[in-house]
């Protein structure tokens, strides 16, 4: 007698996580099929559809527009790579066959393409970048390491919403955007939501849609996911900046690599994508955090990006070159603040805040300001303005005999904001009088 499973309507199926069971649906170009890749404690299996206690699955249909015209790529079977560090040689040199890239470079996108096999096992990713000028071959390296990234979707700047929210949210894939440079219209200000909410689990975007009925009818879309993107210029949004690492293509000879690529190149991809399905069914639920990885000397958001990418690099040389670039980035984030108005700012309260003989007064910081930099700004600089940039700061203020001054014991603060902003610290900070907060408040 066959189970009521066997019997019911079956569901599609991209990919699955059930204790010990991954499930994962391949593609086989040359016979235009679909099926599902299954791994069960170990032991792997392809099959036509999946059965658990929720009913049947069966693979994506292989007339799925998006695999037809190859804007999706997937394995075609599970293949055996060896161990992991044989793993990562090959995807080096499959990389160095396509795209020039220094040594660091190389590492940080080896360790990307195996975090996006596993990156459903973390909380937080970063999102990888290419940078550079036209004809510097930041689309050729999108095109060649994207083409060995999870379920890679391939979009563009020119690309519309929907489409873009609908393949994240089905497929759940690395996203390669391509030409990532546009202007926060309508239109593309959504896609930058994208990239704001997409680096951490738990933050989907909300879309109402209308139902046959013309009900309005809430949905989440999930847009967590490795994302990979081409530019030309940065975000001026610093938070958004916050979650790229950063490779920078410079102009120069291309000696080495083809100036198109050959039809070599799919097949050499797909081979190593049918590895990393493999590499997926091994590392997917014993791959963890390690909070030794941790470097005191970067900032939260630093780590907080890094660690995965760590978690998943096997040797010391491919950590190296993880942490050697987020060194260079961090370094070029704190200097890019240090020329900002919250750093000058900043430089003159830590000094200031080390002499007077009371209570430091908001009128003592503008004057001091104003004679620092009143050339570098066209505009009025008015305590109200100075104000409202403490209290952007976080540095707290309350008025007192008629005068705003700032709150005692805000030393800890204002060695933080230092440290952040890259301005060097005063020997001697600033208290009051007699060592106690005010109590006219």
């Amino acid at each position: 007698m066959s189970s009521p499973a066997a019997k019911s309507t079956p569901s599609l199926v991209v990919s699955a996580v059930e204790g010990d069971t991954l499930v994962e649906t391949i593609y086989r170009p040359e016979t235009l099929e679909t099926a599902l890749a299954i791994a069960i404690d170990g032991d792997v299996r392809t099959a036509g559809e999946w059965q658990n206690g929720h009913g049947r699955h069966v693979p994506m249909r292989p007339t799925n527009n998006l695999l037809r015209h190859q804007a999706l790529l997937l394995p075609s079977e599970p293949a055996e790579y060896g161990d992991t560090e044989r793993l990562i040689e090959e995807i080096e040199t499959y990389i160095r066959r396509y795209v020039r890239l220094g040594e660091e470079a190389l590492g940080v996108c080896t360790a990307y393409v195996l975090l996006s096999w596993v990156y459903d096992a973390f909380n937080e990713l970063p999102y990888l970048r290419f940078r550079g000028d036209y004809g510097t071959g930041k689309s050729r390296a999108l095109l060649v390491v994207g083409s060995i990234c999870y379920k890679a979707f391939f979009a563009s700047g020119a690309s519309t919403v929907s489409p873009i929210f609908h393949t994240l949210d089905t497929f759940k894939g690395t996203l390669v955007f391509d030409e990532a440079d546009f202007r926060f219209t309508d239109e593309k200000s959504e896609l930058v939501k994208i990239l704001n909410n997409g680096n951490t689990k738990g933050f989907p975007v909300l879309r109402t849609q209308v139902t046959p009925k013309h009900e309005f009818d809430p949905r989440a879309f999930s847009i967590y996911g490795p994302k990979i993107v081409g530019m030309r210029r940065s975000y001026e949004d610093k938070a958004l900046e916050s979650r790229f690492l950063t490779i920078e293509m410079e102009p120069g000879s291309v000696a080495g690599v083809p100036i198109n690529l050959p039809d070599l190149q799919k097949d050499d991809a797909l081979a190593l994508r049918n590895k990393l399905l493999m590499y997926r069914f091994r590392a997917r639920t014993t791959v963890t955090l390690d909070a030794v990885q941790a470097d005191p000397a970067f900032e939260p958001r630093m780590n907080q990006i890094l660690m995965p990418l760590l978690a998943v690099a096997a040797d010391e040389t491919l950590r190296h070159a993880v942490r050697s670039a987020a060194q260079r980035i961090q370094k070029g984030i704190v200097s890019d603040r240090s020329d900002s108005t919250e750093a000058n700012l900043i430089a003159i309260v830590a000094n200031l805040s080390t002499v007077p003989e009371g209570y430091l007064s908001v009128s003592e910081i503008t004057t001091a300001f104003v004679a620092a930099h009143a050339a570098d700004y066209q505009r009025p600089i008015v305590n109200r303005w100075i104000a409202s940039w403490l209290r952007r700061l976080g540095i707290l203020l309350y008025k007192r005999n008629g005068v705003f001054v700032m709150l005692p014991g805000q030393d800890e603060r204002i060695a933080a904001l230092c440290k952040r902003f890259g301005v060097s610290e005063p020997a001697n900070t600033y208290s009051t009088p007699d060592g106690s907060q005010d109590p006219e408040r």
